[in-house]
């Protein structure tokens, strides 16, 4: 029995650290519902999609929204917003509703589509910016008239097993929660209404739920030594080794090779490490009180254009960004004490479109940063120490295979060892 609850006790704590993310602790998906009126047999309600992480957004195609019933209600219809399916609806008479399944699952609109079923936050095809990047993009709502339902705060059940797909797995939804009321300000800002009632539903992410795998990886090299570290072999698994494309394959010339496929399944070029994003950091340049690196980002997918892409990136030095070159740049601060962590973005416009694997399918930037009292080349301190790209954490290389100092490297402190242990054994010897 003691077995028995010691191992449910580290199942929750492996759970909980399973969906922590230390880059970015207060990060979460937060799914609102605000009861704006009530009808005859239920409820009208604006549902709103907010993403609160700083570097992860929804990319396409998008969310996929999912709920259990508690009761037996009923979609009569939606704006911004549509089921997939819309189910058994043969009973009904006269006025069809919009979905009659239990487990309806909604889906954004895409853009243009007519104004009168638009709503505000809506028709982005389930596209989502991160918090951090673009906070005024970072939302998504649509609004649900619901049928045989609660018609009042006592009576209204609340739905339950909320799934997210954003627009793979990964997310875990808790239960709904029934919270103060939201405040709503009129267009004049002189009046304030409220919702007749809230609940909120939180759903965060693991990469592990996500995929088995890493889904990039990082190499790196320095002007003060000729070797470049690469990604680690197979560091995005090797599962799909055999259905990788060469670049010169004549596959890349087939029509529709490049269309994206509706599980984004990547289609990669044939590399030892087979991940689909490869992030480069150089050491470049040496100044008297500064150092400048180059970070690339390498696309070696045929299927995906990444649209509003990030990269996070750990480095005790980032403290002190002086100029980033070609990259929007802002600082993260999980915890305010500790300034090592930031983001990199594309410009509008300019390159915040990474393209498809191919000549084009490159971006890359340099940054300027001040040194501060710990700055050293040795030890692999100039390299990060975390790196995410659009919000999944990417594989490093073993630090033992760092670019070193060529006079810090292994082999030269193997070598100083063995001649300080041969001169102690000889003055042994003579003794």
């Amino acid at each position: 029995m003691r077995f028995l609850i010691s191992f449910l006790c580290v199942l929750v704590l492996v759970s909980y650290a399973v969906a922590y993310d230390p880059m970015d602790p207060n990060g979460n998906i937060t799914i609102k519902w605000d009861v704006m009126s009530w009808t005859p047999d239920g409820y009208v309600a604006t549902v709103t999609i907010n993403n609160f992480q700083m570097f992860r957004h929804i990319m396409n195609p998008g969310w996929t929204l999912g709920w259990t019933w508690a009761k037996k209600e009923v979609i009569w219809s939606m704006v911004g917003a549509q089921t997939t399916e819309q189910g058994d609806c043969s009973k009904f008479k006269g006025n069809i509703p919009h979905c009659c399944k239990k487990i309806p699952t909604v889906v954004d609109l895409l853009p243009g589509v007519p104004y009168n079923q638009q709503f505000s936050n809506c028709c982005k095809g389930g596209v989502v910016a991160a918090w951090g990047q673009d906070p005024s993009q970072s939302v998504s709502a649509f609004q649900v008239s619901v049928g045989q339902g609660g018609t009042s705060n006592k009576t209204v059940k609340l739905p339950k097993n909320f799934t997210l797909l954003a627009p793979g797995p990964g997310y875990t939804c808790g239960p709904a929660k029934v919270v103060p009321s939201t405040v709503f300000l009129t267009t004049d800002k002189r009046r304030k209404t409220q919702a007749l009632m809230t609940w909120n539903v939180t759903c965060t992410y693991s990469q592990f739920l996500a995929r088995k795998n890493p889904s990039c990886c990082v190499s790196l090299s320095s002007f003060y030594n000729e070797t470049i570290t690469p990604c680690p072999s197979c560091a995005c698994g090797c599962q799909n080794k055999k259905n990788c494309v060469k670049s010169d394959s004549k596959i890349l010339s087939m029509v529709g090779v490049h269309t994206p496929k509706k599980d984004n399944e990547a289609l990669t070029q044939c590399t030892h490490h087979m991940c689909p994003i490869r992030v480069h950091w150089h050491v470049k340049t040496n100044y008297k009180d500064y150092w400048r690196v180059k970070i690339a980002v390498t696309n070696f997918n045929y299927r995906m254009n990444y649209t509003l892409w990030t990269l996070a990136i750990q480095h005790p030095n980032l403290n002190n960004v002086t100029q980033v070159f070609s990259f929007n740049y802002k600082p993260l601060l999980p915890y305010e004490s500790i300034n090592d962590t930031g983001m990199f973005y594309g410009m509008k416009y300019f390159n915040d479109l990474l393209m498809e694997a191919g000549p084009k399918g490159n971006i890359q930037s340099e940054v300027l940063l001040q040194k501060d009292k710990k700055f050293t080349f040795k030890q692999g301190w100039a390299f990060p120490h975390k790196v995410y790209f659009n919000g999944d954490e990417c594989m490093l290389p073993h630090p033992d295979t760092y670019p070193f100092l060529p006079n810090s490297s292994p082999a030269t402190i193997a070598t100083f060892k063995a001649l300080i242990f041969s001169l102690l054994l000889l003055l042994a010897i003579t003794q």
